[in-house]
């Protein structure tokens, strides 16, 4: 008991720079952490955290100016600062409402303290899930059914699923054989799937500006690398007039892709396991096929 008494008297007595700080003082701090920690948490599953990154690289930059007593660089940067705020509250604007709606619609303490905890969570994918996929692309492919599926990761794609129909049923071949097929109400467009679910068909997305990306592309495929740029999500694009299976990721796109190559794409961007003899074997061949593409061009 004295010892505990000693620590509280040394906590109440704690000083920084000659001011006395109290509990009261530590538990603000903790609170703050807390908030702050969060906030990074919230960040990073969303647009806001690349946005993060770029305005700490200002930051680095402003303190070097600072230090070298560049004062027309400071002075320029003190005028901006206003402007600059009023713009990240216009750019982050889809994130910050969204934020405000899930603080509405969850328990805070849950939130802050999960007392419960699940099995598998919504974003983690099956095996079967990923075979389901693979499936319903080779059988699209074979008679030539345009496919645009985009499958989320880290990064929440709540945006675009809201541009589509509401869906929520579990992935499997038949169900994306059936949205994708001609003259259906829900073939237009892509389909989101979250996890083991397909969330969200007749999705919009956004057309890639790269001008690297061939000519003989169609949107479908600009769409695909479009997604792909602006968060972490792999897109499986079969194309309706060769059949011919892609995918897109981190603004990449790899074309004429078979079942088992797809396959090991798909299992190491969503589960980060394959088999290393399979994933060898298949990305020999794969980079082959690259090779006979650009000589055929």
């Amino acid at each position: 008991m004295r010892r505990l008494d000693e620590i509280v008297d040394y906590l109440r007595n704690f000083s920084i720079y000659g001011t006395i700080m109290d509990v009261g003082d530590l538990l603000e701090i903790l609170i703050l952490a807390l908030l702050v920690y969060y906030v990074l948490v919230w960040m990073k599953a969303t647009r806001a955290w690349t946005l993060l990154k770029g305005l700490i690289v200002i930051c680095g930059f402003l303190l070097l100016a600072s230090l070298f007593k560049m004062n027309t660089i400071l002075w320029m940067a003190q005028n901006v600062l206003g402007i600059a705020v009023t713009a990240l509250v216009v750019i982050l604007q889809p994130e910050l409402r969204r934020a405000l709606e899930e603080l509405g619609k969850s328990n805070i303490f849950n939130s802050i303290i999960p007392f419960e905890s699940t099995g598998k969570t919504e974003g983690e994918f099956s095996e079967k899930t990923i075979q389901e996929i693979v499936k319903a692309c080779v059988e699209m492919g074979k008679v030539r059914t345009g496919a645009l599926i985009v499958i989320e990761r880290q990064v929440s794609l709540r945006d675009l699923e809201r541009t589509g129909i509401d869906v929520d049923g579990i992935v499997s071949s038949q169900l994306l054989i059936n949205i994708f097929e001609h003259n259906t109400p829900l073939h237009d467009g892509a389909v989101l799937i979250r996890g083991n679910r397909v969330v969200s068909a007749t999705c919009y997305l956004p057309l890639s500006d790269n001008l690297q990306l061939s000519k003989e592309l169609g949107t479908r495929h600009r769409a695909g690398v479009g997604v792909s740029e602006m968060s972490d999500s792999i897109t499986v694009i079969v194309s309706e007039e060769t059949g011919k299976i892609s995918t897109a990721m981190e603004g990449e796109l790899n074309r004429n892709l078979d079942a088992e190559s797809l396959r090991t794409v798909l299992e190491q961007a969503l589960t980060g396991s394959v088999d290393d003899n399979r994933s060898k074997r298949i990305w020999k061949g794969k980079g082959k096929a690259k090779n006979e593409e650009k000589i055929a061009e």
